[in-house]
């Protein structure tokens, strides 16, 4: 098949299946404002961080196994296969701890985030079922990116949508007809990977299945190896988390509960939106890998260019939408009809969303370089956006702006990441010309 037509064929599928992750987390935080207003939204927002942490590791793991097997598989290397079952035994053992947190500690987890008294009781239940389900979570990330890489893209997207379907269904179903509140939503949250894994077992007893689980005790060397691949996708998905961290402590102290409320709502969209690019990103990643594993350099080069304009136009798309439909976005999620919480939110989105013209990019980018085997700049570029611009931005441009300086923080961060970013590629360019 023609290489754009196999990019747009991994892209578009890829997309479709993380856009039904993130519309879950919506679909949860829109059942959660009816059930418990302001109150539940600032709960899901300070749950989000943990949960951007949580998979952030399997999405680290993930990726950069993956990758790893890509290349090997592409040069006929037969010991690629070990990047498989090492994946999955890594992920089980970095869940534990989460999963004691559950049992002991999700109070104590809640009030770190920032919650008060009535948050934090509000949430105990919430967050512990999540935390038990953390195995769950990190290999599903990593069965759908081996799946993908195995040449199943297709399965993938349906496993993904599939399990995303359940918990929108469920959420409704757990937290109002069977009366079991925030604990309903938890619970159909957690047990929607388990549907995406078994659904995408289907592909192990496919013909066309090159994957199989070698027998092997963890291996820290392959962990290391794949991590270092993995790094772009972990700070991409951690930086979520950072950037909701900061953000909810400066709107705390700029604007208390109902702050965080506004930007609960910000943070859920642009789950939606960094979801549309990293569908990008991770669809291209097999082709990158592949081109490059049989030397193909063109080839890879042909496959960051379409990805660069694919996110160019996609970000045109996204923000038309925010701008033009605002206010209908924010009030989904006011069911209190909080006059100063849509006020907020309302400058927020608008503001906010401007980084995705250069956050797409940057996305991109980190992947193809993670992609063709260049961890320390995919390191940097990931890093650089995911923890040191948008903290720095974030505290500079609030102690000057105020709120606009919080909503600022974003694409000021994100374009100067653009710019690093286009100064790595073209200096590799230069010392390879």
């Amino acid at each position: 098949m023609d290489l754009t037509k196999q990019f747009f064929k991994y892209v578009s599928q890829n997309i479709f299946g993380l856009l039904g992750t993130s519309c879950y987390i919506l679909a949860d935080t829109y059942f959660i404002a009816q059930a418990a207003g302001t109150d539940g939204v600032t709960l899901l927002n300070l749950c989000l961080p943990i949960y951007n942490f949580i998979f952030a590791i399997g999405s680290m793991i993930a990726l950069g196994s993956a990758t790893r097997y890509a290349i090997a598989k592409a040069q006929n290397d037969a010991r690629g296969q070990r990047y498989f079952s090492n994946a999955i035994l890594c992920a089980v053992l970095a869940s534990i701890p989460w999963m004691l947190a559950g049992v002991f500690a999700p109070g104590a987890l809640l009030r770190l985030m920032g919650g008060d008294v009535g948050i934090v009781a509000l949430g105990i239940p919430y967050a512990r079922i999540f935390l038990l389900f953390t195995p769950f979570f990190m290999c599903n990330y990593i069965v759908s990116a081996f799946v993908r890489n195995d040449g199943d893209p297709s399965l993938a997207m349906v496993a993904t949508l599939s399990g995303s379907l359940f918990n929108v269904v469920f959420d409704y179903i757990f937290m109002f007809p069977l009366g079991l509140g925030l604990a309903g939503a938890a619970l159909a949250t957690a047990v929607s990977p388990i549907i995406s894994i078994a659904i995408c077992s289907r592909h192990f007893f496919k013909k066309e299945n090159t994957l199989q689980f070698v027998r092997q005790m963890p291996s820290a060397r392959l962990l290391g190896q794949s991590c270092q691949l993995g790094v772009s996708g972990f700070v991409g998905e951690l930086s979520s988390g950072v950037t909701t961290t900061v953000f909810n402590f400066l709107l705390l102290g700029l604007a208390g509960n109902v702050g965080v409320a506004a930007y609960g709502v910000v943070a859920n969209f642009a789950l939606v939106a960094t979801a549309i690019f990293n569908g990008v990103a991770q669809g291209a990643q097999p082709l990158v890998s592949c081109c490059y594993g049989q030397n193909d350099r063109a080839g890879a080069r042909k496959l960051l260019l379409l990805g660069s304009g694919t996110v160019l136009v996609l970000a045109a798309v996204l923000y038309a939408a925010v701008f033009g439909l605002t206010d209908t976005f924010v009030s989904w999620f006011n069911s209190e009809n909080s006059l100063q919480m849509a006020q907020y939110a309302h400058t927020g989105m608008r503001m906010y969303f401007v980084g995705y013209f250069f956050a797409g990019f940057n996305i991109m980018a980190a992947g193809y370089l993670s992609a063709v085997n260049r961890p320390a700049e995919a390191s940097v570029t990931s890093i650089c956006r995911g923890m040191v611009a948008i903290v720095v931005c974030s505290l500079v441009l609030s102690a000057v702006f105020g709120m606009s300086g919080v909503w600022a923080a974003f694409p000021a961060s994100e374009l100067l990441t653009a710019l690093l970013t286009l100064f790595l590629l073209r200096r590799k360019k230069a010392e390879t010309a």
